[in-house]
Formats: structure tokens, sequence, C-alpha cells
């Protein structure tokens, strides 16, 4: 099944911008002008929240910049992304009884004024989250690579080892995570929706029509994927912080948090190229990113499937050239 997956990768005829991520039970697809969130609710329903896409990209030309575009379309996924997680939540978050009679017994002036006061709260939530997501990913995958190389950089004679060192340090610390993480329940659901969101990407790609039937024989392994950025942002980390000195250790961690934004920026570019080249080069560079989905993806069932093409169509415009890539 996997080989028929990759073969029909291969014969894809248009390459899409349109992305996703898989939340909770459900698939955030962002389109050329709307975001879609599908989720499957407790009562097998699939509930579809579509808003219209709303990026500063859109407002300012000089953001599209290469480099400069990647940085801001970074910051936008992580806003974006949480919000669908936060929605997709909320079909589950069980209220206490006694909240949900309050809430009852209040007029409706009271009811739009406390929901008022929930949604300041939601946002407060939400940009909270992305801060914190940011100082957490920058303080276990970079700053603490360098601290621990840091102890041992005395035995180590040349710079750029030490860097290349520190590099793989990251590598294993972000692995071990994946797959700590990966053996959740509730996180094993999230990965095979994951899967659902490739696969439905794929058969969008391919031209054929969208069916849980169709999308279940395309692979689940995309060159796309937000798990390929985080590998090649390690890569190009490396390399570009292999011109850093180890000499001064508080300035070593000033300059590499200041190169951070270069890193996600080139980053960026280097997904984009791969994401739409069929040369051998850049298929070499897909490679370790699509090894790596093996663990941040599962496969599907029909059932997911189906909510990932739910996501999928509510952002489509019908002119494929649209979200060409």
């Amino acid at each position: 099944m996997q080989k028929v997956g990759i073969i029909m990768e291969e014969k894809k005829c248009h390459i899409t911008s349109i992305g996703g991520q898989a939340v909770i039970e459900g698939v955030m697809m962002r389109g050329p002008k709307d975001i879609a969130v599908a989720v499957r609710k407790p009562d097998g329903e699939i509930e579809i929240d579509k808003k219209p896409l709303s990026s500063i990209l859109q407002k300012c030309k000089w953001l599209k910049l290469p480099i400069i575009r990647g940085v801001v379309s970074f910051i936008e996924s992580l806003i974006i992304g949480t919000k669908a997680l936060m929605y997709s939540a909320s079909f589950f978050d069980l209220e206490e009884e006694e909240t949900k009679k309050k809430k009852e017994s209040m007029t409706e002036e009271e009811r739009a004024a406390l929901e008022k006061k929930e949604s300041k709260a939601l946002t407060f939530t939400i940009y909270t989250s992305v801060v914190f997501a940011l100082v957490f990913g920058i303080g276990i995958f970079m700053l603490l690579p360098t601290f621990l190389v840091g102890l041992v950089k005395p035995y180590i004679p040349y710079d750029f080892l030490a860097t290349l060192f520190e590099g793989i340090v990251r590598i294993i610390i972000f692995l071990v995570y994946i797959i700590l993480v990966s053996q959740m329940k509730d996180i094993r659901r999230v990965f095979e929706y994951h899967g659902a969101e490739h696969k439905t990407i794929f058969c969008y790609e391919s031209g054929d029509e969208l069916t849980p039937e169709n999308a279940r024989k395309y692979s689940r392994l995309h060159p796309r994927c937000g798990t390929s950025f985080l590998l090649i942002v390690m890569v190009v980390s490396i390399i570009l912080f292999s011109f850093i000195s180890w000499d001064n250790a508080v300035m070593r961690i000033i300059l590499r948090l200041a190169l951070l934004p270069v890193v996600a920026g080139l980053s960026y570019e280097v997904i984009k190229f791969a994401g739409r080249s069929k040369s051998r080069c850049m298929k070499i560079v897909s490679a370790p990113g699509m090894l790596l989905q093996k663990l941040t993806t599962r496969e599907p069932d029909d059932s997911q499937l189906e909510v990932a093409i739910a996501s999928l169509k509510s952002v489509l415009t019908g002119n494929r050239e649209d979200d060409k890539w």
C-alpha cells in the first residue's frame, strides 16, 4: 500500500498551496481565501467552522519578500493552529453541571456579557499559548542542546564539531519528545488525522474525486509537512550557527536567538522549493523529513478521511489556479 502511495505522489499534476493541521478529532485546512476546521463531534456528526482568511501578508507586500514571508507565515500558522485546536477541544470540554445551570438561568443581556468576557479570555489564552509554545520550543530544542554541549566544549577541538554535536543532540531530544508523546492515546488519534490530511491533499493534487476510497490509496507522507519543516530548521541551524564562536556562551545564545527568524525564513524557502521540485537533489533533502513523518502520522480510517475531505472541500474555490503553489 505504501508503494502505491509513493507512485501516485509522483504522478500528481497539480501542486496546491493548501495546507492543514490535525486537531482533536478533526482537521483544519487553510485555503487561498478561507480557513475551515472540520470536527467529528461525539454524536458522530461533522461540524465545520469556516472563516475568511485574514493574513497580514495580503496587506503588506514587503512582507512577501523571501525569508521575511517565512517568518510571518510561521507565526501566523502558530496562531491559526492554536485557534483551530481550541475550537476542536470545545466539543469535548465538559462544563460542570452547576456552571451549565447558571448559564441557563441568565438573561440574554447577562449571557451576551458573559460570552464577550469569555471571548476576551479565549483570545488572551490563544496568544499566551503561542508565546508559551515558542518559549518552550526555543528552550528545549535550541538552548538546552547549547547548554549541554557547552559542558563538554573544552574537550572538543573545533567549533564546527561542537556545532555538529549540538545539532545531533537537538535532533535526539526532538525524536525522544515525538516518540514519548506518540504513546499517548489522544495524540495517536491526532496523528491519524494528520495522515488523513496528507492523503486528502494528495488525492486533490492528483485530480481524483475526493472520496475516502480514493484518498485511502495515497501516501500519508507529504514533502511540505510541518514535521519536515522542523527537521529542516535543525539542519539549517547547524549550518548557520557553525559560524558563531563558542568563546562567549552568553553572546552565542544572544546571537542564536537573534538569528532564529533567519533560520525560520531560510527553512521556509527550502521546504517551499522542495515541495514543488522533482529534482533528485530536493528528494534527498526531503527524505529525512518524510522518514520522520512515519512517527508523526498514522494510517487513518475512512471516518477520519471523511472529516479531512469535508475540511478541504470547504476551502476550495472551484478554480484550481487559485491554490496553485
